[in-house]
């Protein structure tokens, strides 16, 4: 495992632990609100009560209000502490673009959370708590209060992964303008082609103050070149034309 690799690992669990540690909390909050929606309904015998009935053998039970008002109440509690510990960053969007997203995948494991606390609930259903251990009576064996706590667990990975990989995302800060200055890619300017040689004048041939005009045509060899520029270095010597 490369050193990358590990640190990146590292970093991984030990976000995971807090989330867990954010998501504990959140779960003692939860039931707080659950135990005083609870009692004020009467207690958990009342906690399948009839609501609201619904078009055919449905009914909104008491049993999934407490369920809402337990996650709202958590959800907001579990999003301060995840944005201030959890998944601190240096960058960060403002408070409300990132609740949003956080209370979106809340409300839809919430959503599915009813399902299950109501199948968990409902004597009818294959996953109803069974009698013993669980009872409609108050204590520690009260299925309200374990249909609650096994719903809970049950949403916290869905929770987890996408506000990871969304509600908290990092954010890039903009490149100032000099870091976008520095980034930018220069490009060489193309060098111009060398002149063609004018009419009449052959390449190598000495001007009026003994500088060459042209050039040598493109198919001449490099030893053709050195020796062309030494015969027209003699032609315009003075001493060699003394000789």
């Amino acid at each position: 495992m490369s050193e990358q690799t590990r640190v990146g690992l590292t970093a991984t669990v030990r976000q995971l632990v807090r989330f867990g540690v954010v998501g504990g909390s959140g779960v003692l909050v939860n039931l707080v609100v659950t135990y005083v929606m609870t009692q004020l309904n009467g207690g958990v015998s009342n906690d399948n009560r009839i609501v609201l009935e619904l078009p055919g053998p449905y009914a909104l039970r008491y049993t999934a209000l407490v369920w809402i008002g337990g996650f709202l109440v958590a959800n907001l509690w579990n999003f301060q502490l995840n944005r201030s510990w959890t998944f601190k960053r240096e960058q960060t969007r403002g408070w409300w673009a990132e609740f949003w997203p956080f209370f979106i995948v809340g409300a839809l494991a919430a959503a599915a959370g009813i399902l299950i606390k109501v199948a968990l609930t409902n004597p009818t259903s294959p996953i109803y708590l069974p009698d013993p251990p669980f009872n409609d009576h108050q204590g520690l064996r009260a299925r309200a209060y374990w249909a609650q706590l096994i719903t809970i667990v049950a949403t916290m990975p869905i929770n987890y992964v996408v506000n990871r990989v969304w509600t908290f995302r990092a954010i890039r800060p903009e490149a100032t303008v000099d870091e976008k200055a520095t980034a930018a890619i220069d490009v060489p300017a193309a060098t111009p082609a060398a002149t063609a040689p004018t009419d009449g004048a052959r390449a190598g041939t000495p001007s009026g103050d003994g500088s060459l005009i042209g050039v040598l045509p493109a198919d001449d060899s490099p030893i053709d070149l050195c020796l062309e520029a030494d015969r027209v270095a003699r032609a315009s010597s003075p001493e060699v034309g003394a000789q």
